[in-house]
């Protein structure tokens, strides 16, 4: 299947994709920095990844008491787990701020974001609706707009396949 060509020139919404993309990007690659090494916003130093603590527990954990709490708390602190995660957010931080394989990025972080949805069910504050959704929804405009093009490396990536 080829791609649709579309002109060299930026349009504004471009742009727009293109911050949003190099945001939640952000928002995966923070998470995982501040996991690893335990910078003390979300993460402290005592529980950082390198200094042996689990990147999935402390959320996981509290799932016991959600809706599906007894599937997801079985699987906090598992090494395999965290590792799945860690990889997970690093892959899709990196992939979105630098604009390429955006599809996968999307599909990979919209999985991610909808277990842990799943695993907050039922919500506090909303019947069905919260970030982990909005932030699922946006990625696949990010997919579906080729946002990696602009002020990415995503044109550049694909161009070999192009042809």
């Amino acid at each position: 299947m080829e791609t649709p060509s579309r002109n060299a020139a930026a349009e504004p919404v471009d742009y727009v994709w293109a911050v949003a993309r190099i945001s939640l990007g952000w928002v995966f690659l923070w998470a995982f920095l501040d996991k690893t090494f335990g910078w003390g916003f979300a993460t402290p130093a005592a529980k950082a990844w390198l200094n042996g603590g689990s990147p999935t527990t402390g959320f996981l954990k509290g799932a016991g008491e959600n809706a599906l709490g007894g599937f997801f708390s079985g699987l906090a602190g598992q090494a395999w787990v965290d590792w799945l995660f860690m990889a997970g957010l690093l892959g899709v931080g990196l992939a979105l701020v630098l604009g390429i394989g955006t599809r996968v990025a999307a599909a990979a972080g919209g999985l991610m974001l909808m277990l842990m949805w799943a695993a907050e069910l039922p919500l506090a504050n909303n019947p069905f609706m919260d970030d982990h959704i909005v932030y699922a929804i946006v990625l696949v405009g990010l997919a579906l707009a080729n946002a990696g093009d602009t002020l990415g490396l995503g044109r550049y990536v694909r161009r070999p396949y192009l042809k």
